[in-house]
């Protein structure tokens, strides 16, 4: 009997891991999902057999009815002990939930801690339930019958008690959001003379930022929120925390994933310089439309008052489109030779970046040089010749700044490792700018070309036709194509075949990791790599 006990000593040990495991991993999904319910649940429900169901709990089900089937026999009370321990030993080490793989790890905020705490609570109430009826039974077997549904039932809501905890904290977490929104505006309004620039569009934020940051710091203190800080609480945390008297300008990314994000963004930062990149179809599945994006984007534009300046993109019909919605000042850029009062021509392009003539509309004209690959990142250094110019830079001094910027972090970031080049483009999620990342890695020559890719995401109806028109690019520029998600790349595999591009230089992995560890032993000195695109850990498959 002893040793019956120190059995469920240890399976409970274990149980009680995998579900801390379990809630923590929930946690996490709902976190990549902006703390969203509504699209954390949508996830959740979309995955009825691979994360809300698992094999596991069929298992633990089975043993649970053959726990019930047995009577007083005490070989079978023994047996159910140990089905019992091998149950909680075999599944609390899935490789779902391992931490080691995460590609953005769970960020213990304190609303983080809040929600896990709820929802622990939440399970720990059945455990106690089941350990009241452990106290209360008179049986081992009836025992060991309710311990193990008390703990494959705390397992099975895990998902469930994160839903729950996000719905009856909402209203506190509203009067936190609305206490830090009203920090960061007074902080704001107090701070003399700054100059607030905005910046948005379906993609190159990023990068435009931290080039604006870089041109305008030959002259100006300048703060630009880091990473991907663009949302009302990544800005409030930015001013609150981040924001120096010393400042005198701000860049702050606005991003948009529904109507209304930017007009929230606007109001509580208050720019007077407004930058749009693009209107494209990232986000394209939650917008509804590229209509509704034009107008969410335009809505940066719209909040400049008169005295203030909107730089827009004059090589995108819609954003030119932005220029009756202001009253501002209106300053257009252009890297295809359009009438701009900025625009780039003679582009040369080489193994160490780019080299191209900037003209303004008073005719001053110079040559700039840049480490930057990329067409679409001429147009990102317009913008920022565009805004330094309005703030009373000239030419000569942008060049010297443009000619430091290093690429964004996993945007089209060019490095070596070894005798391996590696050109990181992990973060671009956009047809146009994978589609030329690929046109970039068909220009290597020094070795075998290798992409290393998921496809892309959030593009709504068009998003099989995109990927497949990915999959024909590749098909044109590449030597081997690895494929991240069998089910999720189908579409290029499409693409590819289409081409005529051979079967024997196709590897489909189910996860990034494992087609790293076939690289280890695949590459040779010379060969290119290019990672394009990598998917939120919510979107990998399931092995």
């Amino acid at each position: 009997m002893i040793g019956i006990y120190i059995l469920l000593i240890v399976a409970v040990a274990f149980a009680g891991w995998r579900i801390w495991r379990r809630l923590r991993f929930s946690l996490h999904m709902f976190q990549l999902h902006g703390y969203k319910v509504p699209e954390y649940a949508r996830w959740t429900f979309k995955r009825p057999f691979d994360f809300l169901i698992r094999r596991s709990h069929v298992a633990g089900g089975v043993l649970l009815g053959a726990a019930t089937l047995a009577t007083d026999i005490p070989a079978q009370k023994t047996l159910a002990a140990v089905l019992l321990l091998g149950w909680t030993i075999a599944f609390a080490s899935s490789k779902r939930y391992r931490s080691d793989n995460e590609k953005k790890p769970l960020a213990w905020t304190n609303r983080a801690k809040r929600l896990f705490g709820f929802a622990l609570a939440l399970i720990l109430v059945l455990l106690l339930g089941g350990a009241a009826g452990l106290s209360l039974s008179t049986g081992l077997l009836s025992s060991l019958q309710r311990l193990l549904g008390g703990f494959l039932l705390a397992d099975l809501i895990a998902p469930l008690a994160v839903i729950a905890a996000g719905i009856v904290l909402e209203p506190l977490e509203v009067l936190f959001r609305w206490g830090f929104k009203r920090k960061a505006r007074a902080k704001l309004a107090a701070h003399d003379n700054l100059t607030v620039i905005g910046i948005t569009g379906s993609y190159g934020k990023t990068s435009v930022k931290f080039i604006v940051r870089e041109i305008l710091s030959f002259r100006y203190n300048v703060l630009a929120s880091p990473g991907s800080y663009n949302t009302p609480m990544g800005l409030c945390r930015v001013v609150n925390e981040m924001l120096l008297p010393e400042h005198q300008v701000l860049v702050a990314e606005m991003g948009a994933r529904y109507s209304g994000d930017i007009r929230e963004l606007c109001e509580l930062v208050n720019p007077s310089i407004g930058i749009v990149t693009n209107v494209g179809v990232a986000h394209l599945e939650s917008m509804g439309s590229v209509d509704n994006i034009e107008r969410e984007k335009g809505d940066l534009p719209a909040s400049i008052s008169p005295g203030g300046t909107v730089v827009l993109n004059a090589d995108d019909e819609r954003v030119m489109r932005m220029a009756d919605r202001t009253e501002a000042s209106v300053l257009t850029v252009s890297a295809t030779g359009r009438n701009a009062d900025f625009s780039a021509s003679e582009v040369q392009y080489g193994a160490d970046g780019s080299a191209f003539t900037i003209t303004a509309r008073s005719g001053e004209s110079l040559r700039f040089r840049s480490s930057l690959l990329g067409s679409h990142n001429i147009s990102n250094i317009l913008m920022g010749v565009a805004v330094g110019a309005s703030m009373g830079l000239r030419l000569r001094q942008m060049a010297h700044a443009v000619a430091a910027v290093q690429p964004v972090e996993h945007r089209l970031q060019l490095r070596k490792e070894g005798a391996i080049t590696v050109i990181d483009d992990a973060f671009n999620s956009n047809p146009v700018g994978a589609r030329n990342a690929v046109e970039i890695l068909g220009q290597f020559r020094t070795g075998r070309r290798v992409i290393v890719t998921p496809g892309m995401i959030e593009l709504g109806d068009i998003e099989f036709d995109e990927n497949r028109r990915l999959g024909e690019a590749i098909a044109d520029n590449v030597d081997l194509a690895i494929l991240i998600g069998p089910e999720r790349t189908a579409a290029i595999a499409e693409g590819l075949a289409a081409r005529g591009f051979p079967d024997d230089k196709v590897q489909v992995f189910r996860s990034l990791f494992d087609a790293r560890d076939f690289l280890k032993q695949y590459l040779r000195e010379g060969d290119v790599v290019l990672y394009e695109n990598d998917l939120p850990d919510q979107y990998e498959e399931a092995a």
